[in-house]
């Protein structure tokens, strides 16, 4: 048997990750053949990857990288079980590699199907499993091409990107903000013209019907009822309606007395309010109609105008 020397057992650990006395333990076994302490470490990654397969792994990183001109973007979480192991530097580095090499693939598969070192990705997220104790997986996965794009990365647990139509000036700022917005609100669609509209009456239905049930549960405490919406996208508010809500508005202003010379300074904000109060589905779900989140007096849309280029596309991964 050859002698184990503690440079044979820092090569081992270079190469796996692996802790000290895990690879000292596996080159004993091996007695000292290098090749073999290395499967044996990986056969024990299947092990504990087996044994674990059913655990929850909602902890992890959140990464991104964007290519050399920015015309391409990657963003992955790499799952584990706890925030401890989540924020451990090796984790997060391999993390990084992982989300590096992402960018020249399509799809989570081809990335877990590609080389890393001499393994497959997957192979390696098998190994570091064994190394590590926990459960560790790619879970979001999403690429973003375009003629400008940029990211955001909120605290390891949310990344996003933003794709613009032109790399104009402030592009770095603009799709940073974009990306700080859909990493904060997170949005399905960019505009509520995208709505299909029997989604929108869906949801319409389905979101009566839970108030409905929560204003019983109020009405028998004696608690205040909330109110029933009748619109809810901005894709209802034919101009019809809006001239209704005027109407309302007016007829409201006079039985509280206003007199009519001030109703114009006062109507438009009435309307605004109406709108805003029956769009909650554009706000959850649409980009471009969400209240910017550096200044909610104004949409995302009014702020990307002003860069005279439009947003063409967005992706969000996240923890959890």
């Amino acid at each position: 048997m050859s002698t184990i020397t503690a440079a044979d057992v820092n090569k081992l650990r270079q190469s796996t990750g692996a802790g000290m006395m895990d690879c000292k333990k596996a080159l004993v076994e091996a007695e000292g053949d290098f090749d073999k302490a290395i499967q044996i470490l990986r056969e024990k990654g299947q092990k504990v990857a087996a044994n674990r397969s059913d655990r929850e792994s909602s902890e992890g990183a959140a990464v991104s990288f964007i290519n050399a001109d920015n015309t391409k973007g990657a963003i992955l979480t790499l799952n584990c079980e706890t925030d401890f192991v989540g924020k451990n530097e090796a984790f997060v580095t391999l993390a990084k590699d992982l989300v590096e090499k992402a960018i020249n693939f399509s799809t989570k598969e081809e990335l877990l199907a590609s080389d890393f070192n001499g393994i497959t990705v997957a192979e390696k997220l098998i190994e570091q499993t064994g190394v590590i104790g926990e459960k560790i997986e790619i879970g979001g996965f999403e690429i973003l091409e375009g003629a400008y794009v940029g990211s955001y990365v909120h605290v390891n647990k949310i990344a996003a990107l933003t794709a613009i139509s032109a790399p104009v000036a402030n592009a770095e700022a603009l799709t940073k903000d974009i990306s700080m917005q859909v990493a904060s609100m997170g949005a399905d669609t960019l505009s509520y013209k995208d709505f299909d509209p029997a989604f929108v009456e869906s949801e319409l239905a389905a979101r009566i019907a839970v108030i409905e049930k929560d204003n019983e549960e109020a009405k028998r405490l004696g608690k205040t009822l909330k109110n029933v919406p009748k619109y809810i996208s901005f894709s209802q508010l034919t101009p019809e309606v809006i001239k209704q809500a005027e109407e309302d508005a007016k007829a409201e202003l006079k039985a509280e007395g206003k007199p009519e010379q001030i109703w114009d300074k006062i109507l438009p904000g009435k309307v605004q309010r109406f709108i805003s109060d029956n769009t909650t589905l554009d706000q959850e779900k649409a980009l471009l109609d969400q209240n910017f989140i550096k200044d909610d007096s104004k949409k995302v849309s009014d702020y990307v105008k002003g860069f005279n280029v439009e947003i063409t596309g967005f992706k969000r991964v996240t923890l959890g």
